[in-house]
């Protein structure tokens, strides 16, 4: 396993100054252990990726140890992309963006069992209760929505409104156009809306 770094090189040129190959590419070169690929492919995406971890957590020490452990995970996982899915770097930062989350939930749980001590003895009136079990159940009916979207309307729905970018952003992570990223924001709020039953 290649041992990681925090000295990313401008996108699209290698150490010696020649241009490199597509990050479908590397992927598909990692997934054979070859750690140059990988190499390359990591200082590629790594200032993008770092922020799109601190803007989850909003702490940057954090945020580079959740964005080190996701680009392990890339190297790891790298045999898992399929271009047919979606692009690369939409692939990597799907799995930046969630280790972020699972971290921010993890700690919430930690927080929640550290308090739970103060609070067993509390009964809750029945008005507090209801309001959880409804926020709980919401909570799984939007999960359950994310799940019947597309894999590319899925990337461009978490980078917006879970990573906080504006459409140009999106458009500029995933490499793509900017309308071709507003029309796959659009079709995923209208596929979510009309999972939900609700107007978004």
């Amino acid at each position: 396993m290649p041992e990681l770094v925090n000295e990313p090189r401008p996108i699209g040129v290698s150490a010696e100054g020649n241009s490199v190959r597509t990050l479908e590419d590397l992927l598909r070169l990692s997934a054979c252990g070859d750690e140059r690929a990988f190499a390359e492919l990591y200082d590629a995406v790594a200032p993008r990726a770092f922020g799109l971890a601190l803007r989850v957590v909003r702490d940057r020490q954090l945020a580079e140890e959740i964005f080190q452990e996701a680009l392990l995970d890339v190297w790891r996982q790298s045999a898992r992309f399929d271009k047919s899915k979606g692009s690369a770097i939409g692939w990597i930062f799907t799995i930046v963006h969630r280790s972020a989350v699972d971290r921010v939930r993890s700690q919430e749980a930690s927080t929640r069992r550290d308090t739970n001590y103060f609070h067993k003895n509390t009964e809750d009136d029945f008005d507090s209760t209801a309001e959880q079990a409804h926020i709980s159940l919401e909570g799984q009916r939007v999960r359950k929505a994310m799940q019947s979207l597309t894999a590319t309307q899925r990337q461009a729905l978490e980078l917006a409104y879970f990573g906080g970018y504006t459409h140009t952003e999106v458009a500029a992570l995933l490499g793509i156009a900017l309308g071709t990223a507003k029309t796959r924001i659009r079709d995923g709020l209208i596929r979510m809306r009309d999972t939900l039953g609700v107007h978004l």
